[in-house]
């Protein structure tokens, strides 16, 4: 008992061999411990891979000419002497940015019949005084794609925009675009549950002191984002009623996604592969060995798998599936108890294993989602944690824009720029 105590602390758990994330190793793995197999190519750019640099642009906006006042042979001044550009050289900055006022007058008429009209002012020119549309989407953008805590986008308004905002209209400014980007917030939604492969995760976040979750589901077009205060089935039927019937649901094995209703599961093979890692560290187990090799064979197959080949019969992928029942059915060392525990658990879950070399769309590992909810744990990094619910909620509306934007190759500043621009409800 006391070895297998001992063991534990020989073969500490951390971000290379279990789902511990990196911030918690209380000492960095070793150097190159990936569970990405080794490759022959060279470190660095391959060949024919496209470089860019920066360069000139045929049109600048000003230009500057030096030309010599006297000759270097005989001294005589060389003002009236016409020249020709032997060189050229650019420098690219940014201008001084400052706030641009845009006054709003309404004129009073008299008509000849006696009626006295007034103009209108435009919808979205409510105040006597109020902050554009591009400054909410440059507050927004700021606080959710660059992670900057509400005080410190309020300095960065001040400082490089001369807008002395304060922190109480930095989050007024946030929540009024929150408000706008509800449609685009619904849509993503739909876009997910209509999706045939959904990866999903989750992660803890501190609110106002207390635990509350992020929760994240995403597909190759969409991420949709909501923070909850519940880590169960309840925040799934919350924001699916239905479940994800169309799609195959890529997770880590966490109870309350086998209570979604969908097409079948498939389990995150890198998550996987890391416990087995710590077994074969551990153990040194022949066993867990043979189940890594088995699970890179399977992502060897995929890549060799075309678009086309997924519903017809594959020897090799039967082969694999065989390899695997066998290795379920071989009896495990009874002091081996994680290992066990581990073994059992894919007898249990052992068909979603290999879902993934049984249709196209569904990758192996749940990595996009992992980076997904790993851009929640970069703003509680910088911010610490949110202050209310609401703040938290704003947060995952703003972020599910920002990341869908990017999987599509939008511009994010200038997408929210079109979201600030719609009229309030």
């Amino acid at each position: 008992e006391l070895e297998g105590r001992l063991a534990k602390y020989e073969n500490p758990k951390n971000s290379s061999n279990s789902s511990v994330p990196p911030s918690k190793d209380e000492n960095r793995p070793k150097k190159n411990q990936s569970l990405r197999p080794g490759s022959d190519r060279k470190v660095g750019g391959q060949t024919g891979h496209r470089g860019s640099t920066l360069e000139m642009t045929p049109a600048p906006d000003s230009v500057i000419y030096h030309a010599p006042d006297l000759c270097a042979g005989c001294g005589n001044g060389l003002s009236e002497v016409p020249g020709e550009v032997a060189a050229r050289r650019q420098v690219v900055d940014i201008p001084p940015i400052a706030p641009h006022y845009t006054e709003h007058r309404t004129l009073r008429k008299q008509c000849p019949c006696g009626h006295l009209c007034e103009g209108a002012f435009p919808e979205n020119v409510r105040a006597p005084i109020s902050y554009g549309p591009n400054v909410q989407a440059t507050a927004a953008y700021l606080h959710t794609r660059q992670y900057l805590p509400v005080g410190r986008t309020a300095e960065f308004l001040a400082d490089f925009c001369g807008l002395p905002l304060s922190q109480g209209t930095v989050i007024n400014l946030l929540k009024k675009f929150t408000a706008k980007s509800a449609p685009a917030y619904g849509l993503i939604a739909k876009k997910v549950m209509g999706a045939k492969a959904v990866g999903a995760d989750e992660t803890g976040i501190r609110v106002d002191g207390n635990k509350g979750w992020y929760w994240a589901w995403q597909c190759g077009s969409a991420t949709y984002i909501v923070f909850s205060e519940n880590r169960g089935i309840a925040t799934i039927e919350r924001n699916f009623p239905s479940g994800l019937p169309n799609a195959v649901l890529v997770h880590d094995c966490w109870a309350s996604h086998f209570r979604t209703v969908c097409r079948t599961h498939q389990l995150c093979t890198a998550h996987l592969l890391r416990e087995l890692v710590y077994f074969t560290e551990r153990y040194a187990s022949q066993w867990a060995m043979e189940f890594s090799e088995l699970i890179y064979r399977g992502l060897k197959l995929k890549k060799k798998m075309g678009p086309d080949g997924y519903g017809a019969p594959l020897p090799e992928r039967d082969g694999i599936k065989e390899k695997m029942s066998a290795l379920l059915d071989r009896p495990l060392p009874e002091e081996h108890k994680d290992l066990r525990a581990f073994h059992k658990r894919m007898i249990k879950y052992g068909d979603y294993v290999f879902a993934f070399l049984h249709y196209h769309e569904v990758p192996p590992d749940n990595n996009a989602s992992e980076r997904a909810i790993r851009n929640v744990k970069v703003k509680q990094k910088v911010s610490g944690q949110f202050k209310t619910p609401e703040g938290a909620q704003s947060y995952a509306v703003i972020r599910s824009v920002t990341d869908t934007c990017v999987k599509n190759g939008q511009n994010v500043l200038g997408a929210f720029k079109t979201i600030a621009n719609l009229l309030p409800e």
